[in-house]
C-alpha cells in the first residue's frame, strides 16, 4: 500500500492525491499535521527518501526564516538530531507530500514525480 503524508493545504500534495486517487492505487492519507512524525519514522523517511534531514526541511518558511536561518548564517551547524528534532516540534517545516511505495519514496514536487515510485 502507498503512503502519503499530506497536507491539505499544498497544492502539489493535493494534486498527489488525485493521481493515487484516478490511478486506482490502495493509499493511505496521513496529515501529518494533525498525526506527528516521531524520531523513528522521520529517520525512516529520510533514509527512503536517501537525503538528509536539512534536505526535507523548507528552508524557505516564514518558521525556517525567523527562527533558525540567522542561526546557520552565522556558523552554527545543526545535527541531524537536532533537525529532525526541530521538524518533530513544527512539522509545518516539512517538506510536503512525501510519498512512500515499499522501499521507494519521494517528495512530491512536482506531483508527476510520484509516477517514479508507482512501478
Amino acid at each position: 500500500m502507498i503512503v502519503i503524508y499530506h497536507n491539505p493545504d499544498s497544492q502539489d500534495s493535493n494534486a498527489c492525491i488525485e493521481i493515487l486517487e484516478t490511478s486506482k492505487h490502495n493509499h493511505q492519507v496521513i496529515k501529518y499535521q494533525d498525526k506527528p512524525l516521531d524520531e523513528e519514522k522521520l529517520e525512516k523517511i529520510i533514509n527512503l527518501l536517501k537525503i538528509s534531514p536539512i534536505e526535507l526541511i523548507r528552508t524557505g518558511e516564514k518558521l525556517w526564516v525567523e527562527k533558525f536561518k540567522h542561526l546557520m548564517e552565522s556558523g552554527i551547524e545543526f545535527t541531524n538530531g537536532e533537525l529532525i528534532d526541530i521538524m518533530i516540534s513544527h512539522p509545518e517545516l516539512i517538506e510536503r507530500p512525501i510519498i512512500i511505495n515499499g522501499e521507494k519514496a519521494v517528495i512530491g514536487k512536482p506531483p508527476k514525480k510520484i509516477f517514479d515510485i508507482l512501478k
